[in-house]
């Protein structure tokens, strides 16, 4: 088990956001959190990157754990560094900064980070954090194209493809999208959630909110459904699709 959240009970002041809430992302594996607008799925996302605070949440109850450590009160630049890196939702990419930089600054602390194998293997006089811009053109080329351009003026599919690219400069063990497919055409949503596999087939766990649950739960092993706060079925990504309940209320279907 990779990460695991545990009986988590958050509040917004007054206001409870997520009730007794447990789920857990195992190494290698992509888990979808699917569910109606207002359901406590970001919240959620929050509550594992430490980013309540800053929205006025708290975690009142439970925990959160992360190769077997209690990350509940860690802040989010350190959880950065132990492998966890966020997508948030609505892409958020620095417009007017080029891609390149957009890339070089999802990866400022890898130059400080403690030295692998892998990284020793990489090609001497080389900087970890320009080794690992080279995997992000490599995984999304469109990018080496677009690397001198502004990221205000790229397309919305593009900014989210930046996005991920930034996310993924710190070689996360742990990858968390909010909302991968929001506001992309439907050729750019497949195309995202292709490389999200890809991302996934290279070793790094991702677990991700989506409003789209049929492509989320087609791409996922598993998922978990959230009803006000509470998640209330579990299954594999294959099982949920043939849920009668999801199929209905999510699927679109009558």
């Amino acid at each position: 088990m990779l990460l695991e959240v545990k009986n988590i009970t958050v509040y917004y002041g007054m206001v409870q956001a997520l009730n007794n809430v447990s789920l857990q992302v195992n190494d290698k594996e992509i888990v979808a959190l699917i569910g109606p607008n207002g359901a406590g799925k970001s919240t959620a996302l929050k509550a594992i990157c430490g980013l309540l605070k800053p929205y006025g949440g708290e975690i009142k109850s439970g925990d959160v754990f992360f190769e077997g450590e209690s990350i509940k009160n860690i802040p989010p630049h350190n959880l950065v560094k132990k492998g966890i890196s966020l997508v948030p939702e609505g892409r958020r990419v620095f417009p007017t900064m080029t891609v390149y930089e957009n890339l070089e600054m999802g990866g400022y602390t890898i130059d400080n980070r403690p030295e692998t194998l892998g990284d020793r293997q990489e090609k001497k006089g080389k900087s970890k954090v320009h080794s690992q811009m080279s995997n992000v053109f490599g995984l999304f080329p469109i990018l080496n194209e677009r690397r001198k351009q502004k990221a205000g003026t790229l397309s919305s599919g593009e900014q989210q493809m930046l996005a991920i690219g930034r996310a993924l400069m710190l070689k996360p063990k742990l990858l968390l999208l909010d909302e991968p497919s929001l506001g992309l055409s439907p050729n750019y949503v497949e195309d995202v959630f292709e490389k999200i596999k890809e991302i996934n087939r290279n070793g790094t766990a991702i677990l991700l909110v989506e409003q789209n649950a049929r492509i989320a739960l087609e791409y996922a092993h598993r998922g978990y459904v959230f009803k006000i706060g509470e998640i209330f079925l579990e299954d594999t990504g294959k099982n949920l699709l043939n849920n009668e309940n999801v199929r209905k209320s999510f699927l679109g279907e009558i």
